[in-house]
C-alpha cells in the first residue's frame, strides 16, 4: 500500500471517529448496531447560535468498542437547500439488538 493511500485511509478513519456516524445519502440506512438499549439522552445546554443561518445538531449516543459514547451536539450551517436536522434514532431491531439510523439534513 502506498504511503499516500495509507495517509488517506488514516485521515478518513480519524474523521469518522471525531464526527461520529456520518449520514448516508438520504439518511435511511442503519449503520450502527448495538446489543444494549441506549441510555437516555443527555440534556445539553444550547447557547446562542454563533451566527445567522446556524442550526443546532443535537448530541446522541454512538456505539463503539462494546459500549455507548456520547457524541456532543454542535452548531452547524446546513448544506445548501436544507433547513433542519433530523436527529439520529436508535430503534430495537429484533430481540436484544438495537440499530441506529443516522441523522440527516432535510
Amino acid at each position: 500500500m502506498s504511503h499516500t493511500r495509507m495517509l488517506s485511509l488514516l485521515a478518513a478513519g480519524a474523521l469518522a471517529i471525531t464526527t461520529g456516524c456520518l449520514p448516508p445519502p438520504g439518511g435511511t440506512m442503519y449503520v450502527e448496531y448495538a446489543n444494549l438499549e441506549p441510555p437516555p439522552a443527555y440534556v445539553e445546554v444550547v447557547g446562542l447560535a454563533p451566527g445567522p443561518g446556524y442550526v443546532w445538531v443535537a448530541g446522541y449516543w454512538g456505539w463503539g468498542g462494546g459500549s455507548y459514547r456520547w457524541v456532543p451536539g454542535r452548531w452547524d450551517v446546513p448544506p445548501r437547500g436544507h433547513r433542519s436536522w433530523v436527529a439520529p434514532q436508535w430503534r430495537q431491531h429484533g430481540h436484544g439488538r438495537w440499530a441506529m439510523r443516522p441523522g440527516h439534513w432535510r
